[in-house]
């Protein structure tokens, strides 16, 4: 699939540009490897800026996997972002 716009959100206030990363949520049906590839999130690339960090949600299969990614590049057409790290959804009760 390709990114959908219907998914992206802004968290919080949002920093000034320049000053702190700004952070959003992304929810989609995608995996983790496909929104991490290289690209995938060119639809925002005027609204993001390297350092800025995104919790993409993705659910496959009826599974939620929470990743949370940062832009390591964005030529201004294109946006790149880091493999992610996936938080841990251990539930010990």
């Amino acid at each position: 699939m390709a990114f959908s716009r219907d998914g992206w959100n802004p968290i919080g206030g949002q920093s000034k540009k320049g000053s702190a990363p700004q952070m959003f949520a992304y929810t989609t049906a995608d995996t983790i490897a496909t929104a991490n590839t290289e690209g995938y999130f060119n639809s925002v690339a005027q609204e993001v800026s390297v350092g800025d960090m995104i919790f993409v949600n993705s659910s496959t299969g009826g599974t939620l996997v929470a990743t949370l990614v940062y832009v390591l590049s964005n030529t201004g057409s294109v946006v790149d972002v880091n493999d992610g790290t996936t938080l841990a959804s251990t539930d010990g009760d």
